[in-house]
């Protein structure tokens, strides 16, 4: 048989120590051979190997949860830290951050809704968690970057892949989503029930575990190369031996599972019902813990096995233990057909294979052990051990974890309704929750409270405003929106130097527009004139707009187009001579002030069906950028309807021209104050919305990386690193997919700009990957700007 070749495992020590149930366990890094376990007694404690004992010490307790701890996991070693740093989540929705030396915490992360169920560190000092609340967080240090949101029920299981950026969450939901710079890149579906667990064999393989009792291991690009089946309940953890894809599994059959070449080589089962969580220490015993709060490791090692003594303690603990028939761990049992004792003198077939006899009117389970060839009794099967409500949690209702969920009939012909309930829970709260959820009668608030505390029986635990220049960004000379525009072809006056910086070699040019030197590289004389290149690229301070203007072509299209509009939206003549001086107002700084009148009717212009309604964008575009209409647009008053208007026009399924207008008009609101409040206010579903471009045209790359590069202005200013998470997060998506080196320009000076003078944007974009994404730009020959814009950014890096 399969264990009798690597030798079997078999017990090292148990320990006590928790008070309840062990939900979660991880190896440790400092001292070696250590690991901690944390519990529903609101602790996490820390053990030592105890020098050449079998045993374990318990180093120390620490407490910082005010309700029950249910995961662990370790955050890598940094120089402010090089033992590393221990994190939990628990039920009172918060994480707990240990140093491995101190009882009570370094710092708590709050921010999730909801129990904290699952935690995974990067590099870089990420960390990951999941909760109940069905989102996920990426937290830097101590703060959340990003949210990771798509699962419609509780995550139960996160982990960080080794490739930069990507990141794994399981889910109630039944499905694993994969993660990239905190979007959505794929969902795998095939599980029948809850996600509860993920373990990683390597940079392209993982495996999952899950409460329809079946293993699955998958490649990242989306394909379930496996399914494991042999628990015969609910699967709560997966953990992997180190440098192989062997591992074990831990569920709610009462048993460990050892897993071989795909194969279950070995079953232990355990004197509790409900084994909760495992880990592998580096030299390969298994750490499991368990619904009777014992702690118990397991080895292959003959010097490390336990005596005789504790094995054989270990072995009548576990067969006076009850089984439930009721959890169908061992199939449907009719006791009257089982054999007497002398079933037990044929041999068993394969390791962890289960027999029960019936002995005296009593019933009695065992399991064979290939390793020992003989049959260990695994306990007493009895009516109902009333076991399923004391093992901690084990109702789920809705993908969360419950002490009891009653079924309350309100009356007879009407519905019955869930009330799910924690001993923790106040009754009368609960019952008033309850009552609210599906509109009850509120005088029924005595009767279910009463009834919850009967069925209970009262249990309770112990207690930017930018310069106005000529712009090479558009250069276009006939108005076609959306066309490609020659802007490589004049470089007029450079955005990002106007005109008074001094530029080695090309000082006299560099204001000149049109003179056709580019004033980064200005005549070959840039290198000696200063060896060292300065960086004029970021921080950047002020908005990049688009100013490129033909006021004559924009109106003869809006003529024309107005001349098929149907009657609804027809324009007069006057409303067409309004437009026109508006253009000339906000083109033309002498021209006098835009009029309320005047924006009356651009309002409706831009109302315009979709098909003919690019004209008026790009007088909104070019009108923005005066204070007024900035001011009147962006204000408290109106800007709901414009950004909803603004982010209709950039739905993936609408015409390419309005989605590129738009992204303008957006860039260009950053001129003004009003605009910049605005855009601020609305960054989540204004960059939520864009990166839905990011199929598009090159000119729509170029107006995407600008919208990104004011952003990176903006958060330049005010400390926000979610905000900053959120670029990071679009700029990395939008590299995968640009070509043209505009807009490739403009995303790493918005990246330099972001990462600029805050360590923690630094690290952020290190464990995104973002690095790695960018390194070829610093080969690219033409533009220079590109090159030496990419290397100032790697500096940084």
């Amino acid at each position: 048989a399969m264990a009798g070749e690597g030798g079997a495992y078999r017990l090292r020590c148990s320990l006590a120590g928790h008070g309840q149930d062990v939900r979660g366990l991880t190896r440790g890094l400092f001292p070696e051979g250590s690991f901690v376990s944390v519990s529903r007694d609101r602790t996490a404690r820390l053990w030592a190997p105890d020098g050449p004992n079998r045993g374990f010490t318990e180093m120390h307790c620490m407490s910082g949860h005010s309700n029950f701890v249910s995961c662990v996991c370790i955050i890598p070693p940094s120089d402010l830290y090089p033992r590393g740093l221990i994190a939990t989540g628990g039920n009172d929705h918060n994480i707990c951050i240990f140093t491995v030396d101190s009882t009570a915490p370094l710092y708590v992360l709050k921010g999730h809704k909801n129990t904290v169920c699952s935690l995974s560190s990067g590099k870089f000092g990420t960390l990951l968690s999941g909760s109940w609340d069905t989102t996920a967080k990426v937290w830097l240090n101590d703060r959340c970057m990003m949210t990771l949101q798509g699962h419609a029920a509780a995550i139960w299981a996160v982990k960080i892949l080794p490739e930069q950026g990507l990141m794994l969450t399981g889910s109630a939901d039944k499905t694993i989503k994969l993660w990239k710079a905190g979007r959505c890149e794929r969902t795998f579906t095939g599980h029948e029930d809850c996600v509860r667990g993920l373990a990683i064999l390597s940079e392209v393989e993982f495996l999952s575990c899950a409460n329809d009792a079946s293993v699955r291991r998958w490649q990242i690009s989306g394909e379930c190369l496996q399914v494991y089946y042999g628990h015969t309940n609910y699967i709560y953890s997966i953990s992997v031996f180190p440098k192989c894809k062997d591992f074990v599994t831990t569920g709610e059959d009462r048993s460990l599972r050892i897993w071989k070449q795909g194969e279950c080589a070995q079953t232990i089962r355990l004197p509790a019902q409900s084994v909760w969580c495992c880990c592998v220490l580096d030299n390969g015993d298994i750490v499991v813990g368990a619904s009777d709060g014992i702690v118990r490791v397991f080895t292959e090692s003959l010097e490390r096995t336990a005596s005789a003594e504790e094995i054989q303690a270990f072995e009548n603990e576990l067969s006076q233990s009850s089984i439930d028939p009721k959890t169908g761990d061992l199939g449907d049992i009719n006791a009257d057909d089982l054999p007497g004792r002398e079933h037990l003198k044929d041999p068993g077939t394969r390791d962890g294979q289960t027999r029960l006899i019936k002995d005296n009117g009593k019933v009695e389970a065992y399991q064979w052990s290939v390793s020992e060839g003989r049959w260990i009794k695994i306990g007493d099967v009895v009516g109902s051990s009333g076991a399923t409500q004391q093992t901690s949690g084990k109702v789920l209702f809705e993908g969360k974890e419950y002490d009891y969920v009653f079924t309350i009939d309100v009356n007879e012909s009407g519905p019955s309704y869930k009330l799910p309930y924690n001993i923790t829970d106040d009754p009368w709260l609960t019952a008033y929750n309850f009552l609210q959820k599906n509109d009850l009668n509120p005088m029924f608030l005595d009767q279910v409270a009463k009834f919850i505390m009967d069925n209970t029986k009262g249990q309770t635990l112990l207690s930017t405003s930018a310069a106005q220049f000529s712009d090479p960004f558009t250069g276009a000379v006939r108005y076609v929106p959306g066309s490609a525009s020659g802007s490589s072809t004049v470089p007029a006056a450079d955005p990002f130097t106007g005109a008074g910086r001094y530029v080695p070699g090309s000082a006299s040019n560099a204001g000149t527009p049109g003179s056709g030197i580019d004033p980064y590289t200005g005549m070959g004389a840039y290198r000696s004139a200063a060896a060292e290149v300065e960086n004029i690229y970021f921080p950047k301070k002020d908005a990049v707009t688009f100013d490129q203007a033909n006021p004559t072509q924009i109106l003869g299209k809006l003529k024309e187009l107005n001349g098929s509009a149907s009657e609804e939206y027809k324009l007069t003549e006057d409303d067409l001579i309004i437009l026109e001086k508006l253009l000339s107002a906000t083109c033309n700084t002498s021209a006098g002030t835009p009029t309320a009148q005047q924006l009356q009717t651009l309002w409706r212009a831009i109302n315009w069906p979709e098909d003919i309604v690019f004209p008026a964008l790009d007088i909104l575009r070019l009108s923005v950028r005066h204070p007024t209409v900035n001011e009147s647009f962006c204000s408290e008053k109106d800007h709901v309807r414009f950004i909803i208007l603004l982010l209709n026009f950039l739905n993936p399924k609408g015409k390419q021209a309005n989605q590129l207008l738009a992204l303008r008009v957006l860039c260009n609101c950053f001129v003004s104050q009003a605009g910049q409040k605005l855009m601020m206010d609305r960054r989540d579903e204004i960059m939520t919305q864009a990166i839905e471009t990011k199929s598009g045209n090159k000119n729509i790359h170029i107006a995407l990386a600008t919208l990104v590069l004011n952003y990176a202005v903006c958060l330049y200013r005010v400390s926000n690193i979610e905000g900053k998470a959120q670029c990071l997060s679009v700029i990395s998506t939008v590299l995968e997919v640009v070509q043209d080196l505009e807009a490739i320009f403009r995303l790493l000076v918005a990246l330099g700009t972001l990462i600029s003078d805050d360590t923690n944007a630094v690290q952020l974009a290190k464990s995104l990957g973002v690095d790695s994404q960018i390194k070829k730009y610093a080969s690219v020959s033409e533009p220079a700007k590109v090159k030496e814009c990419c290397r100032f950014v790697l500096n940084l890096l």
